[in-house]
């Protein structure tokens, strides 16, 4: 099992939701986080929560994926802290939903933007110092990466491409002793397209869950790589 106390991890988006979830769980796994959040106050709100969980460092950082710029500037400020970076959690995303009548250009420049360009923004920059410690991509992508749905055309086309993306750089970085995984959800009780969570979400996915999975792939002997892990709810409710 490999350890990882002591080890860095950079995840965008991570002051709610699924990467709150894989932050706290590092946190209590003894690795030290830097958020991402394109707001500061809310990515400091969310570090004030996780430095009140275990003795690790969390760095709070006002990035937008969307910009490389933005990205390679929160990449500087890790290395200027802890003169590492060991683990990438590219997990920044939204969704916008509606009949390919309705969605505006603004909404699918958003999505794909986001959901797909930002992760190729995140993985660009952060390439060099993973080289250097040989270390572990995990992208946030979802079963709406391989099951397409009506409403979903931004969104699907999103998720498909992070899919895709994804794999492929698995292939690319491998040489280089970096791993490569995406992990794809089904129902996950967060906020995400305004959602409110509550006790209605009991059957879905936790962000404690995807957390709890993130830190027992980093723990895989690095000889063995799950390069692509579909979770969905064991039992969703029946309609």
């Amino acid at each position: 099992m490999t350890e990882i106390e002591g080890k860095t991890a950079l995840i965008t988006g991570g002051s709610k939701g699924i990467g709150f979830g894989i932050a706290e769980a590092m946190i209590k796994s003894g690795m030290n986080v830097a958020i991402t959040s394109r707001s500061q106050d809310a990515a400091d709100e969310a570090a004030k929560r996780l430095q009140g969980i275990g003795n690790s460092e969390v760095l709070a950082i006002e990035a937008d994926v969307r910009n490389i710029d933005s990205q390679k500037d929160a990449v500087a400020k890790i290395l200027q802290k802890w003169g590492k970076l060991d683990v990438v959690i590219a997990n920044a995303g939204l969704g916008h939903f509606g009949s390919i009548e309705e969605l505006t250009s603004e909404q699918w420049q958003e999505t794909i933007g986001t959901n797909l360009t930002g992760v190729f923004n995140t993985v660009k920059a952060t390439i060099d110092p993973l080289k250097i410690s040989k270390g572990y991509i995990i992208t946030i992508s979802s079963l709406a990466g391989t099951n397409f749905f009506a409403g979903g055309s931004a969104y699907n086309a999103s998720k498909f491409g992070l899919t895709g993306f994804t794999q492929a750089i698995m292939l690319d970085l491998r040489k280089y002793g970096i791993r490569v995984s995406t992990i794809m959800p089904g129902s996950v009780s967060t906020h995400f397209n305004n959602h409110e969570p509550g006790e209605q979400d009991a059957w879905k996915i936790q962000i404690e869950d995807i957390g709890e999975m993130v830190v027992d792939l980093l723990r895989i002997n690095p000889r063995t790589l799950p390069s692509k892990i579909e979770v969905r709810p064991t039992t969703p409710p029946s309609h």
